[in-house]
């Protein structure tokens, strides 16, 4: 899988940018992606150096559409803590 492949997009919610002032960026990524393959596609996209990858999988949930029922796509969120001497990645350009 390419790196660009195994990041989807940045998940930007209230808590994940508080987590930004501690080096910590959340990503949604391929269901099929594990923690090696997250850390080599950050380091490679941003040109940063990651410490930690902590990997969420999230169930599909159950939705009805009138009689006809089925599920949304399952997904993954991955949250990457960057090393002490890394510089950040800038989601906004101000």
């Amino acid at each position: 899988m390419d790196a660009r492949d195994i990041i989807k997009r940045p998940v930007i919610t209230e808590r994940s940018t508080d987590f930004m002032a501690d080096k910590k960026y959340t990503f949604e990524v391929d269901v099929r992606a594990n923690k090696t393959q997250v850390k080599d596609a950050v380091e490679t996209i941003f040109g940063v150096k990651v410490e930690k990858v902590n990997v969420m999988n999230y169930k599909g949930k159950f939705k009805r559409m009138g009689k006809f029922g089925g599920y949304t796509n399952k997904r993954r969120k991955a949250i990457v803590k960057l090393t002490a001497d890394s510089k950040e990645i800038e989601f906004f350009e101000a």
